[in-house]
């Protein structure tokens, strides 16, 4: 699939890192470091601009490794772009652990990935059709 891209960053353009890689890393985009605070949140530019398709979205998500090894994730996971949204592609960053957290200009921050998602047309109806889970909610199918 094909997706125009403008590419405002100092960067190389986000790519998958690995043959059967589902997300490419995205950069921070920084004319000087940003320090993040425990419990701090900040957008980070990245520098790119997309024209998702019409019928796909952008996911943005953690970065595995920062995650774990620093406790900095994006709190609204995954954050979506939408096909019709051409502003400068930013990510939410959290700082979850004790200690200060610096974002360099060019570092991996979060990843994204392209999905293709439905348009729901909704059916109002009196009654939904039985299944044997029923109302059952919250932990309720493995209960027994």
């Amino acid at each position: 699939m094909k997706i125009k891209i403008i590419n405002k960053s100092r960067h190389e353009l986000p790519e998958y890192k690995t043959a059967f890689s589902a997300g490419m890393d995205l950069r921070a985009n920084l004319d000087e470091p940003v320090v993040l605070k425990p419990s701090e949140r900040k957008i980070i530019p990245t520098g790119l601009y997309l024209e998702i398709p019409p019928g796909y979205e952008g996911q943005v998500r953690p970065r595995s490794g920062l995650a774990f090894k620093h406790g900095i994730s994006c709190p609204n996971s995954p954050g979506t772009i939408d096909a019709d949204y051409r502003g400068e592609l930013g990510v939410i960053v959290i700082n979850l652990s004790k200690e200060d957290f610096t974002i360099n200009d060019g570092e991996r921050i979060a990843q994204l990935i392209i999905a293709k998602h439905e348009t729901v047309v909704w059916e109002e109806v009196e009654k939904l059709s039985d299944t044997v889970r029923g109302e059952g909610g919250y932990g309720s199918s493995g209960v027994k």
